[in-house]
């Protein structure tokens, strides 16, 4: 999948293209959707399909130090994409584009650089300065410049409209089933193995720590998890993510306990995929204390992930 970080860098003259516009965090079952429809209509047309999105992500904008949890970092929703057959993504600074009203949006971005002949978009869509333009706007501008636009139909899960703030709120509740299944797959969070205090080999749990890379978790506790990106299969262990108050931790970090391994994957890069939460982050009177719990998450995830 081909990269552009910003409309310089977007080539000219456009070639025809099938846009589809969103920030796209968590890439759930709606998104799914809407990408399954871009890339049918770019497959039928012999054109390429264009996902258009922002980094940061517009709420993370406008609320830098207090921003929603994110769900997919920049590099997981790349991989996503291109995993789903997007063909390019455009993902300038959300700052670039912030300015644009409706009419700029759609005559200086969508036709003059990216060529669009077809959008793709949610039944919720709004665009430019302010939010001011809606999918009406778009039908409307599709027949001045000779444009299609389609509004894919929103997807629900058990009467519930699937949403990145569903997954989100699911995910802080810790109810993993519901999040799976708005996402399709269980919930992970990737990055690489950085060294930390070596406290848990020295408790006899030799974990993998892993930056966020987030100002806030969408996820809290212990998890029956499973860990990718090693060997190409999945390995079963334990994680947590929190801020570890035991030992006066301020930054919440992802630690992932993989059984039967102890190999050194110092920088390597892993996912962690959270099936089951086992319970919450707790604050133990000594390490002996929190050694015995240890002990206890790690029985209770090989019976969740053994189930």
């Amino acid at each position: 999948m081909r990269l552009y970080r910003t409309v310089a860098a977007l080539p000219s003259p456009p070639a025809p293209r099938v846009v589809t516009i969103g920030v796209f965090d968590g890439l759930h079952l709606g998104h799914e959707a809407i990408l399954e429809r871009a890339t049918a209509e770019a497959g039928a047309a012999a054109q390429s399909a264009l996902a258009f999105s922002f980094e940061p992500t517009p709420k993370e904008f406008f609320a830098p130090t207090n921003p929603p949890p994110r769900l997919t970092r920049f590099r997981e929703r790349f991989e996503r994409l291109d995993a789903l057959g997007v063909d390019e993504l455009f993902c300038p600074s959300f700052g670039s584009v912030r300015d644009l009203d409706a009419r700029r949006f759609i005559d200086e971005i969508l036709v003059a650089r990216l060529g669009a002949r077809h959008v793709v978009v949610g039944d919720d869509f709004r665009f430019g300065a302010g939010r001011g333009g809606t999918v009406a706007d778009l039908r409307s501008a599709g027949e001045r410049h000779g444009f299609r636009v389609t509004e894919v139909a929103p997807v629900y899960w058990r009467g519930e409209r699937v949403s990145s703030t569903a997954v989100r709120r699911a995910l802080k509740a810790g109810d993993l089933a519901t999040a799976r299944g708005m996402l399709g797959r269980d919930y992970s969070m990737s990055g690489r193995v950085v060294r930390g205090l070596g406290l848990g080999r020295r408790l006899g749990f030799p974990t993998a720590n892993v930056n966020l890379k987030r100002l806030q978790a969408p996820v809290d506790g212990i998890f029956a998890a499973r860990v990718s990106g090693l060997d190409g299969g999945l390995r079963d262990g334990v994680a947590s993510v929190g801020t570890r108050p035991t030992i006066g931790g301020r930054h919440a970090l992802l630690e992932v306990l993989i059984f039967d391994f102890d190999d050194d994957i110092y920088g390597e890069y892993i996912t962690v995929h959270f099936v089951e939460r086992l319970r919450e982050e707790r604050h133990f009177a000594d390490l002996a204390a929190m050694q015995r719990q240890m002990h206890l998450d790690v029985e209770a995830a090989r019976a969740a992930l053994s189930a």
